[in-house]
């Protein structure tokens, strides 16, 4: 059975859409967002990028807090690198689409790859790695069954 039939299309209302092209979140630019230019200030994506990654855990069913006690090691997710392109602005009341797919999910880490688009125009491409590691803040292995949640 493919990543694909396995995966069906559920909608988590607030927290975005799951389905088999990954996560998409729908987020609202408002005027704290934005520069004296009417812009969207560069640092507001990253905000961005980090509510679709949260609510993309939210929606396989992954909870960050439960993850920190589910065994005596702990397990925690931090961003490790991002390599962000900006290439177009967005301004305010645009409607964005978060959008993150999993390309990498094994061993002591996982790739994503996020796209925040407006009306179909790309605004920004980003590549995350995400480090996996413990209550310590030592690397640990990603548990398989949780990598297979990732990789749909």
């Amino acid at each position: 059975m493919t990543a694909a039939k396995r995966r069906q299309d559920v909608d988590f209302s607030i927290a975005g859409r799951l389905g088999d092209d990954g996560h998409l979140l729908h987020q609202r630019v408002y005027y704290e967002d934005t520069d004296f230019s009417g812009l969207v200030y560069h640092a507001r994506y990253l905000h961005f990028l980090e509510r679709g990654r949260t609510d993309y855990l939210r929606c396989l069913g992954v909870e960050q807090r439960a993850l920190l006690t589910a065994d005596a090691e702990g397990l925690v997710f931090v961003v490790h690198r991002m390599e962000i392109d900006f290439r177009l602005p967005a301004r305010m009341d645009d409607i964005l689409d978060i959008r993150t797919v999993t390309e990498k999910a094994g061993g002591a880490k996982m790739v994503l790859q996020q796209q925040i688009l407006s009306s179909d125009r790309l605004l920004i491409a980003a590549k995350v790695i995400i480090a996996v590691i413990n209550a310590a803040g030592r690397p640990r292995r990603l548990p398989e069954a949780l990598a297979a949640k990732f990789l749909g």
